[in-house]
């Protein structure tokens, strides 16, 4: 169901068509390397360039005998080369192929889903900016705290997806690498220049040293910097989905005219786009358990982490292409009420400056215990709804002690608490 909302590149990348297709490449490449040492003749590597081709169907006719793909692979092959095939797949072993074929998907998707999060970045950006000063009430534990605004709140959404596409980037640079060295990593058959050919035409870099696979921390790397994307990505939907709420109602994914939240009550609009990212975000999390449990593998080599990765790799790539192109989507065309937010912002009657009132009072010599009794006994008498908090302090004969009702007037300031939005907004947007 993913593939239909997918970008096509990316549900291309993983077809079985495409899989063969790197194959043959990587069968190509190596001949020509060896042609280029003069080990096979030149006319050899160049008839396989021109009829070497393949057939999935007759593939799967051969593997259900040979029960090995890369046998059957190559046995297709060479009945479109003829008497060159001998050639082909000369000192290799499957994993020279498999690995670096692998490498060369892992590297596209990486580059796509790259460029997927600086899509996600721009919307962000643009969205902070346009919200910079549109002011909201903060919380935590998810009770009212100090004020913030709506823009400060995505520009810590655009700060981390930029510490994602760091590890992204850096995940697809480990990744790039592909090895032709035999079976167990010693170019017994096979020479040193003909990976490095290969990987060049790839734009691969030779592994430094390997066995008969690329070693697979290399791609735990990769999911779990898809992991933890995913994790970011659920981070936001959650916070959408809760400022959505009926109580809250800040902001709310765009409502497409038409649309219908429910068969049962036609006054609903859910946040279905954000509940959604965050059942799938699950789903690319949890592709980081057994890519890390591929890292561990039996002396030179086994085949148990073979069936994860022809699992994991489409499935955690394509969903998650899926995942940024829908949050960018919804980021794009996420409505948000300023006046709503300024109605929850006042509806503690102003407790939400009572630290100000505190340091304040330490600054005019009182105690910490002491302010925080004097501040604590009144802001308790609202939350009973005993009144308004400024109300309440301008009447409190212990405070007037320490300031005068002006200095209690100038503490009620919403600006004092954003009085470096600026500076914030420079830190992160500013150098670009």
């Amino acid at each position: 169901m993913i593939e239909r909302y997918s970008r096509p590149e990316m549900a291309a990348i993983w077809t079985q068509e495409n899989k063969y297709k790197t194959w043959l490449e990587v069968e190509i490449l190596a001949a020509e390397g060896w042609a280029e040492l003069g080990v096979i003749p030149r006319e050899a590597a160049q008839e396989i360039r021109e009829k070497a081709k393949f057939d999935a169907r007759r593939i799967d006719e051969i593997e259900k005998e040979t029960r090995h793909d890369v046998i059957a692979f190559l046995t297709n092959v060479a009945e479109y080369v003829g008497p060159s095939a001998r050639y082909l797949h000369w000192g290799l072993t499957s994993s020279d192929m498999l690995d670096t074929a692998m490498a060369v998907l892992l590297k596209r998707s990486m580059e796509i889903i790259i460029d997927d999060v600086k899509g996600l970045m721009k919307v962000i950006k643009r969205r902070a900016l346009e919200h910079k000063n549109t002011v909201m009430i903060g919380r935590s534990h998810g009770i009212h705290a100090e004020p913030i605004t709506f823009g400060l709140k995505l520009a810590i959404w655009y700060d981390e997806m930029r510490r994602n596409l760091r590890r992204l980037e850096n995940a697809k640079d480990t990744v790039s690498y592909g090895k032709i060295s035999g079976a167990v990593g010693t170019f017994a058959h096979v020479d040193p220049q003909v990976e490095a050919y290969v990987c060049r035409h790839l734009g691969l870099k030779p592994a430094p040293v390997s066995n008969q696979i690329i070693q697979r921390d290399r791609y735990a790397e990769v999911f779990c910097a898809l992991a933890v994307m995913a994790a970011s990505v659920e981070k936001f939907a959650t916070e959408i989905r809760h400022l959505q709420r009926t109580e809250v109602l800040e902001v709310e994914e765009y409502f497409r005219p038409g649309q219908k939240g429910s068969s049962a009550m036609p006054h609903k609009r859910n946040p279905i786009l954000s509940e959604n990212l965050c059942g799938l975000a699950r789903i690319v999390r949890s592709y980081a358990i057994p890519a890390m449990e591929d890292v561990v593998l039996w002396h030179e080599r086994d085949i148990s982490h073979s069936s994860v990765e022809r699992f994991i790799g489409p499935d955690a790539f394509i969903t998650s292409d899926f995942m940024l192109a829908r949050l960018t989507r919804l980021l794009d065309k996420l409505v948000v009420y300023p006046e709503r937010m300024k109605k929850n912002l006042n509806l503690l009657k102003g407790l939400i400056f009572s630290q100000q009132v505190l340091l304040t009072l330490t600054r005019k010599g009182v105690s910490r215990e002491d302010a925080y009794r004097i501040v604590q006994r009144r802001a308790m008498e609202v939350w009973e709804g005993k009144g308004d908090f400024k109300e309440r302090l301008l009447a409190d004969e212990d405070l007037g002690k320490y300031l005068s009702p002006e200095e209690i007037e100038g503490i009620f300031s919403i600006k004092y608490h954003l009085k470096h939005v600026d500076t914030i907004f420079s830190r992160v947007f500013g150098a670009e």
